[in-house]
């Protein structure tokens, strides 16, 4: 109700209600008023497959008893939860108030063992099988639906257990991009490398740099061109950390590895996006979800013997 400004809508649909749930009591009170004579045979006049009647009785007793009840519960219901117009019931309960008292409570339960990690850093975290079995929990009900269960990701979203990153893969670069998100824009390079052919010599180049299969005419043709995509990645295709830029000689392709794909990209440019996290998961979840992450691809030292 938030969204309608005058009173008008409040009390329009109070009535509405009112009206929709008193009509329903008043329409069983004439049908439980319905008389039939003993023994007659009364029906609607509607047959099929020639014999086939539909009678017009009444409802049994019992049933209608049940309906009334339905009747009166949703009165109380109403009087006592939010449902008429901007009323919010004689017990004030709101969906809002019961989330934030389950968060709450939520979080004198587990706040303690939340703290306990974000006091480590990433990497040391990472060797906590407590912190990565919360860890785990925490990406597949959050990261799984880009990224995937085994967080391997699809077309568009990284693999994110192949120890390739294009932001960096340490502690903190992993934790950073989870709670602030990540933006890698890649602009439209068609008119910078030159002719559609030379495009399509560029993407050879790039499959080269990896050893993938391509055209080596139209790669060494591609060699030079590829001078306007190397402020970026690199003259080698070691990419560019600093910027986000991907590694493009390692054989690992987020949009695809095929010459088409490259062509599509060097038109088109490309633009992900990952969302922040830190107001939705807050700084201590970040951490174990940081962590589990990190784990997938590092390997941690062994687990001391005291913990």
């Amino acid at each position: 109700m938030a969204d309608f400004t005058t009173e008008f809508w409040n009390l329009f649909v109070i009535v509405g209600v009112l009206v929709s749930v008193l009509a329903c009591g008043v329409f069983l009170y004439f049908l439980s008023r319905k008389k039939i004579n003993p023994g007659a045979v009364q029906t609607t006049g509607h047959t099929w497959d020639e014999d086939l009647a539909e009678f017009d009785n009444p409802l049994p007793r019992w049933w209608m008893i049940l309906f009334y009840l339905t009747i009166v519960f949703a009165l109380l219901y109403l009087a006592l939860f939010p449902g008429l117009g901007n009323s919010q019931g004689s017990l004030g309960w709101s969906s809002k108030d019961q989330y934030e008292r389950e968060i709450a409570k939520a979080d004198a339960r587990y706040g303690p063992i939340y703290a306990k990690f974000a006091a480590m850093s990433v990497e040391d975290t990472a060797q906590q099988p407590e912190a990565m079995a919360i860890g785990q929990r925490l990406f597949v009900n959050n990261c799984a639906q880009c990224h995937g269960t085994d967080a391997r990701g699809a077309k568009g979203f990284p693999n994110l257990a192949d120890n390739d990153w294009t932001w960096g893969g340490s502690g903190d670069a992993i934790k950073t991009a989870v709670l602030e998100g990540r933006q890698g824009i890649m602009p439209p390079m068609a008119a910078a490398v030159g002719s559609p052919a030379d495009v399509e010599n560029v993407a050879h180049y790039v499959l080269s740099l990896s050893g993938s299969a391509h055209d080596s005419i139209k790669a060494s043709l591609g060699s030079t061109k590829f001078a306007a995509c190397a402020a970026c990645h690199g003259a080698n295709g070691d990419g560019g950390p600093a910027m986000g830029a991907p590694r493009l000689n390692d054989k690992i392709w987020v949009y695809g590895g095929t010459a088409k794909a490259i062509v599509e990209t060097i038109n088109n440019g490309r633009h992900g996006v990952m969302p922040a996290w830190k107001d939705i998961l807050g700084e201590e979840k970040s951490h174990l979800v940081a962590a589990y992450v990190y784990s997938l691809t590092a390997k941690p030292k062994a687990v001391a013997s005291s913990q």
